[in-house]
């Protein structure tokens, strides 16, 4: 009969999966926890100080934007981000409220007790501390957004009990499953329908959400990249365009721009001092596909307003895509007005056969596919 405490090789395996799992969603809980909490007190500051501050006349509706530049320094302090904040406290007042004693003593937060309303929580917000545990401040900035009360209640409860990730709740909002909703005669049936293909949460998504990695002080890089091969193969590009000769100055990696609400990272950006223009470079581990073009002509539309500068020439962008078979090259030419350009660009850029064929043996190089005819 075998003892208690003996364990054998599957159990070995369960219990350090087990321990991964719970202590990820712990690490995960307390980031995001104070990531909200951070984010919730700079905005009832400011709401604070709105109402009460002894000098606020003096800076008026400026005060964000003079805010902004003094904060400067601090990830996440540009005026819109500090505007949100405020929204985000005046949304959810009572979440100071909704903080266990246990919680506020190990976060340290002694000036948590200034920005308490005192106000009894509503029947709406009896699951604040859901939303707090449960949510990052994505999901809730996506939350402060809904004006409707009762709706952004509805996008509450069913986010935390389908455990969604961000990008099913702004799917979810997208696709008016509140309207929808409301006009079912099986209310239940449809949010089974809607809970059986969502995509849910993982720690691991979590620690990806930009807000975190700023907020823990890291590189869009170090969290971003989607394989090591694809690593390795910037690496390798970022190398071989400097190589040319031809005028690329390197400027960033996973380099993040907003659109709308959305957070976008474009692989590789360079400044030609040739051309006198942006280079952006994508690199995609599967086929052309016209949404990886698409994607790119967005980036590229977004540098020309509001990047370019006067001197500048329109943005270019290279598309390189790969599959195990062969290596395509793709250049967006969005934008470009002018033949006298166009051809200067044909001409300093590295021509497709160049880039293909440098794709095709860097990825041979690290074994990615079979390239024989």
């Amino acid at each position: 009969m075998k003892k208690k405490s003996e364990i054998n090789f599957n159990n070995l395996v369960e219990v350090i999966q087990q321990i991964h799992k719970e202590l990820a969603q712990q690490a995960s809980y307390a980031v995001n926890v104070s990531l909200t909490l951070r984010n919730w007190m700079i905005g009832g500051y400011i709401h604070k100080y709105e109402l009460l501050g002894s000098d606020r006349a003096k800076y008026g509706d400026k005060l964000i934007e003079k805010l902004a530049q003094s904060l400067g320094h601090i990830p996440r302090t540009q005026k819109r981000e500090l505007n949100r904040y405020r929204l985000f406290y005046k949304v959810y007042p009572q979440i100071g409220e909704s903080v266990t004693p246990q919680l506020k003593a190990n976060l340290k937060l002694k000036e948590l007790t200034l920005l308490q309303t005192g106000e009894a929580l509503t029947p709406q917000s009896k699951h604040t501390n859901d939303l707090v545990l449960k949510l990052s401040f994505s999901h809730l900035d996506l939350l402060v957004a809904i004006e409707d009360n009762t709706k952004r209640a509805f996008y509450e409860v069913e986010c935390i009990r389908g455990n969604w990730s961000v990008r099913e709740l702004k799917r979810q909002i997208n696709s008016f499953y509140y309207e929808r909703s409301g006009l079912s005669l099986d209310k239940e049936k449809l949010s089974e329908l809607a809970n059986r293909t969502a995509e849910q949460t993982e720690p691991t998504l979590t620690v990806r959400d930009p807000y975190i990695f700023e907020f823990l002080g890291l590189k869009a890089k170090e969290v971003m990249g989607e394989s090591h091969l694809e690593d390795e193969l910037l690496d390798k590009i970022q190398e071989f365009l400097l190589e040319l000769g031809h005028g690329f100055c390197f400027e960033a990696r996973q380099k993040r721009i907003l659109i709308g609400k959305t957070h976008n990272f474009i692989d590789l950006v360079f400044y030609h001092r040739i051309l006198k223009c942006h280079v952006l470079v994508e690199l995609k581990l599967a086929e052309f596909s016209h949404e990886n073009i698409g994607q790119l002509n967005t980036y590229v539309s977004w540098y020309k307003k509001n990047i370019m500068t006067e001197g500048d020439n329109p943005p270019i962008g290279i598309l390189l895509c790969t599959d195990k078979d062969h290596a395509l090259v793709q250049y967006a030419l969005a934008g470009m007005d002018g033949n006298l350009f166009i051809s200067k660009y044909q001409l300093e850029l590295p021509k497709k056969e160049e880039m293909q064929k440098f794709i095709e043996e860097k990825l041979r190089e690290t074994n990615y596919g079979d390239f024989s005819e």
